[in-house]
């Protein structure tokens, strides 16, 4: 299916395999406070000293709330099938309860139609992270009765859009906006806890159930979620260390792979978390809501993760966080980082998706809905972003796509992330992993050799596929 990574030509998918690029809200959007939108989660983050690099916000950011025009055209040069983007919460729900706000909702009516209008199919995501800070006032994802209020946003939605957009993601990385926000504290809303990191976890899960079951009313078509399911490997072949894999193993992936995939809790959570893992937000009937089918599985992949034992660094069960699980994580040695300091190893794409595969049979069809690197660009003399680490890394990666499929994965369809360079959460805008520059004092956008690229393997697969077998747009 694909030739040599490092060989002449681009890797090779069957027809029908869809091509696009992805964004989220509060990254690239901007107008903060205008037409209604009030504050999520994030803009308080980014308000409180030290959260932040160089103290950035994304009340700004890329713009694309006026430039929204501007980016589709990007998007239909670069000839993509499908945009996926996200839709902020407090955009469309400010107070999070109650109608919709109609000047939010007529920004996503105006982005849809000019989506289509340019013939690519719009993949809208209800949630990547942006919880309206109501909410977060009375509890956020640590009590249900968020879940609830995300029903209602979806049903918001599902009435205003449901008739032009045919494919829906509840949520994005469920595993950060539970463990990195309520158990390090390195996303918003930057709690440390241990019991409400894992009750939100599993209250996001909830969320995720009720709202499919809202768009399967409304009758949606193409229904899923998107996890970021890690590749861990132990540092040594010590028992320490591959026991501190299997903890991490339960915090990364089981605590959402398992209640959607395979109808139960994680096996290790009581020798993970002790007495934390006590069930008192779970109900007769979650699992369930929570593994009710689904038409596909978002998969988000940029880099395998080196484990290793390491003590407690709280040792009060009571206090400790839930990420405290005597694991320490780490980079690969030994190979290319990019500026993330993040490894680049294609090949653990392969393993990941080929593992998903043996670990659960009934597995949904998959779309890689991020895969991308954050490179050193910068424009040369002559304006042009020659970004060859960026390009290589791709089309490593979009190899390794190509092999697990011809070992049997069933993967539909590829969105790059990201279309522009963004605000990048608690690291600002030090990283670029966009294939558009974004030049943020003038807000111009250039593209890169990596746009030029990808624009180049999308119309390569497009004249290899029959025109009665091509996706429809």
């Amino acid at each position: 299916m694909s030739p040599p990574a490092d060989g002449p030509g681009f890797p090779r998918f069957p027809d029908g395999f869809l091509f696009g690029a992805a964004t989220a809200a509060y990254q690239i959007e901007g107008a903060h406070d205008e037409d209604g939108r009030t504050p999520s989660v994030w803009d308080t983050y980014c308000r409180e000293p030290g959260r932040v690099a160089d103290g950035a916000t994304g009340d700004v950011a890329c713009d694309h709330y006026h430039r929204y025009r501007e980016d589709v055209v990007l998007l239909r040069d670069l000839g993509v099938d499908t945009y996926r983007f996200s839709i902020a919460w407090p955009r469309v729900q400010p107070d999070g309860t109650g109608p919709g706000n109609p000047k939010g909702l007529d920004f996503y009516d105006r982005l849809t139609d000019e989506l289509l209008a340019a013939g690519i199919a719009p993949a809208a995501t209800l949630y990547h992270w942006d919880l309206p800070q109501t909410l977060e006032d009375r509890g956020g994802w640590r009590v249900r009765e968020t879940a609830g209020r995300f029903a209602d946003y979806t049903r918001i939605l599902a009435d205003r859009l449901g008739d032009r957009i045919g494919r829906w993601i509840t949520l994005n990385e469920p595993f950060c906006s539970s463990f990195a926000g309520y158990g390090s504290g390195s996303h918003a809303p930057g709690a440390r806890e241990g019991r409400g990191a894992l009750a939100a976890a599993h209250h996001l899960l909830v969320g995720h159930g009720l709202a499919v079951r809202v768009l399967r009313e409304a009758g949606a078509p193409d229904v899923g979620i998107t996890l970021n399911p890690d590749v861990l490997l132990p540092a040594t072949d010590s028992d320490a260390d591959r026991d501190a894999v299997r903890r991490a193993q339960t915090v990364h992936n089981d605590v959402f792979l398992d209640p959607l995939l395979a109808g139960h809790y994680p096996e290790h959570e009581r020798e993970t978390w002790g007495g934390l893992a006590d069930g008192s937000y779970r109900r007769d009937g979650d699992l369930e809501l929570i593994g009710a089918p689904l038409d596909f599985v978002g998969i988000n992949y940029y880099r395998p993760i080196t484990v290793s034992d390491v003590p407690f660094r709280d040792p009060d069960p009571a206090t400790r966080t839930a990420v405290d699980i005597r694991a320490e994580e780490s980079w690969c040695d030994g190979v290319r980082r990019t500026t993330m300091g993040w490894p680049v190893v294609p090949g653990a794409f392969t393993d990941l998706l080929t593992g998903l595969r043996r670990r659960y049979p009934g597995l949904p069809p998959l779309l890689i809905t991020e895969n991308g690197s954050a490179e050193d660009d910068r424009a040369d003399g002559d304006g042009q972003i020659r970004d060859a680490d960026r390009v290589a890394y791709l089309r490593d990666h979009l190899a390794a796509l190509a092999d697990a499929m011809e070992q049997g994965v069933d993967v539909r369809g590829y969105y790059v992330w990201s279309l522009l360079d963004n605000f990048e959460w608690a690291r600002g805008y030090s990283k670029r992993f966009g294939i558009v520059r974004v030049d943020y004092d003038t807000l111009e956008r250039t593209p890169k050799d990596s746009y030029r690229w990808y624009r180049d393997l999308i119309t390569d697969h497009r004249d290899r596929t029959p025109a009665q077998e091509q996706p429809h747009r």
